[in-house]
């Protein structure tokens, strides 16, 4: 039977895979986890819950408030807040527990749901494990004053946005910036503007109405052909684009170039090394990140650390060594100083700042890094879990490797959060990558098919 959670939550099509019932469940066996291991101890817990603007959070939302209600914990409805936003108020607040709902970029049918343990941590696989097998088990069910009570906090929003504009620093004013914000019609829609403009930028904001169907709709980080236009249209010094929960970003140069995540997390960890601020000199990236990225760290005096693809192992690298910065291809980038997880608005925030304090252009900043062509193919309808032990596709992994030698690199995984495989290739031209990508593909499907 597969794993309930993914790498990011529990995440499906709402009202099919995840259900009300489901949520509220997945609530209960939470509290009940997290109770039993002494988080709650001498106290009465306390939990936080957001969402993002998807119609199906509403519903989502009132059966996670309910199961941890009836667990005996305190909840506070955060409303439509960010990813990191959530994260930040459960260790802002010192409450217990932290839930979001959210899929993230997936598109609008979708959503999930993400904890956090107290300090804004996403939760263990242990402890996802231990949810997944005390879900639906039979328990003592608080009554009269021992039920959970449920308020709202309207201040959440304000408190989030204060955190991030002190960040920068009393000397980071963003005045003279012509910015456009992507909000892909989700969480950020008011925090990212709000944050800017508190700094001073000049902001013109696409993608920012949510009505709870067109989050994510040709729009945001994963689809950026609005905001390349917006920002040469209006001249514009540079665009960001964020997911429906802003955990990710990623940006346009003032000629509409994209700025991808590794550009941007070389970009910050520079910055960073100036100031004596990356910690042994090492930045953390998954096994994802672009050969480009690891050659031009070098060069600068920079050590990866390289992680499983998720933006927790990233996280779990961090912590555990000490060091400030991570992030993902996609956007993800952690700033260990400021935030538990990836957090879009952050990340936008401090390379703007850098293009000012420096009076460089992003364009001119990205090119710390040559990207090398890489072609990436999702190959569905397969038996994902059989990826890495089939031995003729391993086998053609590994000649395939050999062919490309250190011009370039291979690397096929399962997706955490969807049934696929993905085929990276790494070459010196775009045409060589496809053609290595599209010839592993190929294996792939003939050998996993379902």
């Amino acid at each position: 039977m597969a794993r309930l959670f993914g790498t990011d939550g529990v995440r499906g099509r709402a009202n099919e895979a995840l259900t009300a019932e489901l949520a509220l469940e997945l609530s209960v066996a939470a509290a009940r986890v997290l109770g039993d291991s002494g988080a709650f101890a001498g106290h009465r817990p306390l939990a936080l819950v957001a969402r993002d603007p998807r119609a199906s959070g509403e519903f989502l939302e009132a059966a996670v408030v309910a199961g941890l209600a009836s667990a005996g914990v305190d909840v506070v409805r955060l409303g439509v807040v960010p990813t990191p936003g959530t994260a930040f108020l459960v260790n802002h607040t010192g409450a217990d527990l932290g839930v979001m709902l959210s899929a993230s970029h997936n598109p609008m049918p979708d959503n999930g749901i993400k904890f956090f343990s107290r300090g804004g941590v996403k939760l263990d696989d242990d402890l996802e494990d231990e949810i997944e097998q005390r879900m639906s088990e039979e328990w003592q069910r608080p009554t009269g004053g021992g039920v959970g009570r449920v308020t709202e906090d309207p201040g959440a929003i304000e408190a989030y946005v204060a955190h991030l504009v002190a960040s920068l620093g009393a000397d980071s004013s963003l005045e003279g910036l012509k910015v456009v914000l992507d909000t892909a019609n989700g969480a950020s829609s008011m925090t990212g503007p709000a944050a800017f403009e508190a700094q001073g930028a000049q902001v013109l904001s696409i993608h920012a109405e949510p009505d709870g169907l067109n989050i994510n709709d040709r729009c945001g980080s994963t689809h950026m052909g609005d905001l390349k236009k917006a920002v040469v249209e209006n001249g514009a010094d540079v665009g960001f684009a964020f997911d429906g929960d802003a955990d990710r970003c990623l940006a346009v140069d003032a000629e509409g170039n994209v700025i991808d995540g590794d550009q941007i997390l070389a970009i910050l960890a520079l910055a960073l090394k100036e100031r004596k601020g990356l910690h042994s000199d090492t930045v953390v990236a998954t096994v994802m990140s672009n050969l480009g990225f690891i050659n031009a760290m070098r060069e600068n005096g920079v050590r990866v650390d390289q992680t499983k693809v998720g933006d927790r192992y990233v996280l779990e690298s961090m912590n555990a060594n000490g060091f400030a910065l991570g992030g993902e291809q996609s956007g993800h980038v952690i700033m260990s100083e400021f935030a538990t997880t990836g957090d879009g608005v952050l990340t936008a925030l401090h390379v703007a700042a850098r293009m000012v304090r420096t009076g460089r252009s992003l364009r001119d900043l990205g090119a710390v890094m040559r990207r090398l062509p890489q072609a990436l193919i999702n190959v569905p309808g397969v038996n994902k879990t059989r990826a890495g032990i089939d031995p003729e596709v391993n086998a053609a992994v590994t000649a395939a490797s050999q062919e490309l030698g250190t011009s370039g690199r291979v690397l096929l995984r399962p997706s955490g959060t969807e049934p696929l495989v993905r085929v990276m290739v790494e070459a010196e031209t775009d045409q060589r990558a496809h053609e290595v990508a599209e010839r592993l593909a190929a294996i792939v499907k003939d050998r996993l098919s379902l």
